[in-house]
């Protein structure tokens, strides 16, 4: 028996041995990765999708060959987001803390272009700050992160398999943060509706999977996003402009400073085939930060 393994072994490594070559290896996935096409025919809607890492998401999606909806509260920018994206691109508005909002975004794509292949939950807020009293928590700025970092993403899973589930096909992204998988000082309230998204995807994964559907996080480090200037400008009140974007900077460095570019890349891939096998997966972007103790400079 021992020796039929041997010989079995033998034949299948010498059948795919170009295959499994150096050269071979490096060709295939180089061409499968460079593709303009990773989402051919495929439509998105991404919430949050104006600015930031949501805007970054569109851009590489339409690169990749989908349409995209952009569902925001920003209007103005909204509307001048999708008209620098060019014709794949649109704009609705959605408070994702309506639940009759949300469906209605996903109900625009199924009626505009007959079907919706990608919902990416990635509309959020940081909340004021500071928030690492526990004894003076501010519960109104804890249940509007609630409501809008994690309820939301509950909620767009919920109409996503609405229409994905009969076609059982469908892809479900949400933003979380590695502050879900490491807490940091100063944003505690955060850290928690973060890490409560972390766990709606893990949830919703198995079920949904029964239906085709594919449900992952994306855990991103501190990015210098709109949001997070904010957030910072909060904390450093009289700060200029120039020294916060400097600390943002210097904060986000884990090798080579964090941006939305890198965020949306790995939203390509978990949206694409590529994935195919990834369910359930909560996939930290932060350079290597969470592998150590960050110090109280850190943002997220």
């Amino acid at each position: 028996m021992f020796r039929a393994a041997q010989l079995l072994l033998r034949e299948t490594n010498r059948a795919l041995g170009a295959a499994t070559s150096p050269a071979g290896f490096v060709s295939g996935f180089s061409t499968a990765s460079n593709s303009a096409q990773r989402l051919a025919g495929k439509v998105a809607v991404i919430t949050g999708g104006a600015s930031g890492i949501g805007k970054a998401t569109a851009k590489e999606f339409i690169e990749n060959g989908a349409k995209v909806i952009m569902a925001d509260v920003q209007d103005d920018l909204g509307h001048s987001t999708a008209a620098e994206l060019g014709p794949d691109a649109s704009y609705t508005r959605c408070d994702v803390t309506d639940e009759a909002q949300v469906a209605a975004a996903v109900d625009l794509a199924v009626k505009r272009h007959g079907h919706l292949d990608i919902l990416y939950n990635n509309a959020g807020v940081m909340g004021a700050m500071p928030q690492d009293d526990m004894a003076s928590v501010d519960l109104a700025n804890f249940d509007r992160m609630m409501a809008i970092n994690a309820r939301a993403a509950l909620v767009g899973i919920k109409h996503a398999a609405r229409v994905m589930s009969p076609r059982r096909s469908g892809v479900i992204l949400c933003t979380a943060s590695d502050t879900g998988v490491m807490p940091m000082p100063n944003i505690a309230l955060y850290a928690v509706s973060k890490a409560t998204t972390i766990a709606i995807v893990r949830a919703a994964a198995e079920p949904l999977s029964r239906h085709g559907l594919r449900v992952n996080a994306i855990s991103p480090h501190g990015t210098r996003t709109p949001m997070a200037m904010h957030v910072l400008s909060q904390m450093y009140p009289g700060v200029s402009k120039d020294d916060l974007e400097k600390m943002a900077d210097a904060a986000m460095d884990a090798g080579e400073v964090m941006e939305p570019k890198y965020v949306a890349r790995a939203a390509l891939y978990l949206a694409s085939d590529e994935a195919k096998y990834v369910n359930g997966h909560n996939l930290v972007v932060d350079g290597g930060f969470t592998s150590h103790k960050g110090s109280d400079t850190r943002l997220n």
